[in-house]
C-alpha cells in the first residue's frame, strides 16, 4: 500500500528514527502505525543483542535539581561513540530521563528502568527504542539522588562531568555558594564530605604508603609511623571536600568559605559522575 510522507515523518517524530526505517516499517505495518512502531521496537532488541559486548564509553551525564531546590538527580546515558553523544536527539532523550527520576524519585537504576516513558512505553522500552534508532549500544549506567534544605546541580561544558552539591540551608546565599562549591566537586574530585567519610581500606593503605616513604627516605623506624600519620592528614586535606582548599581562594578551606558566607552552613552530600 502506499505510505505517504505525512504518516512516515508522523512515525519519524514519534520515534526518533530514520525516514527509510519509518517508511520500511509503515510497509512491513501494512500502513498500522502502532504496529509500525513495534516493528521498530523489535529491531532495537534485535540491535541491542548484536551489540552487547561493545563498549559503550561515550554519552552524556545530565544532573539537575527539582524546582522547590529539595531535591536533585543525576544520571548518565552511555552510548558508543560522540557522534551520537553530540546530537541534539541525544540530549533530549538523557534530559527526559532526568525528568522522569525527578518526578517519581525512583530508588535504583532498576526501579527507573521500569518507570513509565510514556503511555506505551516504559524508560527499558525506549532505551531499547533508541537502540535500534541510533544502532548503538546504550547502557544507563549512572543514577544518584540528593535530598537537603538546598539541592544545587552543575553540569560542565560538554556534558560528560555533572555534580550535585546538598546544603543545611535553603537561604539564596546558599544556594550561591553550592553553585561554588557544586564547581569544586567538578574540578577538585574529592573523595569523601570529610575524613570520617574516608574507608578504613583507604586510610590504611595511605598509612602504609607514608611509612614505606619514610624508610625509602632513609627516616628510622620508630619515626615512620609519626611521618605516615602526617602524610595522611595531608591526604585528607587534599581529598575530602570540606577540607580542601577553596578554588576561587585558597587562603581558605571549603568549609571556611562556607561559614564565612553564612554562620553554621555545611555540605550536607554530595555526588560527582563523570565519563572520562
Amino acid at each position: 500500500m502506499a505510505i505517504t510522507a505525512a504518516e512516515v515523518n508522523k512515525l519519524r517524530q514519534q520515534t526518533g528514527a530514520g525516514m527509510m526505517d519509518c517508511k520500511n516499517a509503515l510497509v512491513e505495518a501494512n500502513g498500522d502505525f502502532e504496529n509500525a512502531i513495534d516493528i521498530l521496537r523489535k529491531k532495537g532488541q534485535k540491535v541491542a543483542a548484536k551489540r552487547g559486548e561493545n563498549d559503550a564509553s561515550e554519552g552524556l551525564v545530565i544532573a539537575k535539581a527539582s524546582s522547590d531546590g529539595k531535591s536533585g538527580v543525576v544520571l548518565a546515558l552511555n552510548c558508543e561513540t560522540d557522534f551520537v553523544a553530540k546530537n541534539d536527539g541525544y540530549y533530549k532523550l538523557v534530559d527526559s530521563l532526568v525528568d522522569i527520576a525527578l518526578k517519581n524519585d525512583p530508588a535504583s537504576i532498576e526501579d527507573l528502568k521500569s518507570l513509565a516513558y510514556d503511555e506505551k512505553l516504559s524508560v527499558a522500552d525506549k532505551i531499547t527504542e533508541q537502540i535500534g534508532v541510533l544502532g548503538e549500544k546504550l547502557d544507563l549506567s549512572s543514577y544518584s539522588t540528593i535530598k537537603a534544605d538546598k539541592v544545587v546541580a552543575y553540569n560542565h561544558p560538554g556534558n560528560q562531568l555533572a555534580t550535585l552539591v546538598g546544603l543545611n540551608s535553603g537561604s539564596d546565599v546558599a544556594e550561591d555558594a553550592g553553585k561554588q562549591v557544586a564547581m569544586q566537586v567538578a574540578a577538585m574530585n574529592p573523595i569523601a564530605l570529610d575524613k570520617n567519610g574516608v574507608d578504613a581500606r583507604t586510610i590504611e593503605r595511605e598509612i602504609e604508603v607514608g611509612k614505606e616513604l619514610a624508610i625509602q627516605e632513609g627516616k628510622p623506624a620508630d619515626m615512620a609511623e609519626k611521618i605516615a600519620q602526617g602524610r595522611l592528614n595531608k591526604f585528607f586535606q587534599e581529598n575530602t571536600l570540606l577540607s580542601q582548599a577553596f578554588v576561587r581562594d585558597n587562603k581558605l578551606t571549603v568549609e571556611q568559605f562556607l561559614v564565612t558566607t553564612e554562620k553554621g552552613l555545611t555540605v550536607t552530600e554530595f555526588k560527582r559522575f563523570s565519563l572520562s
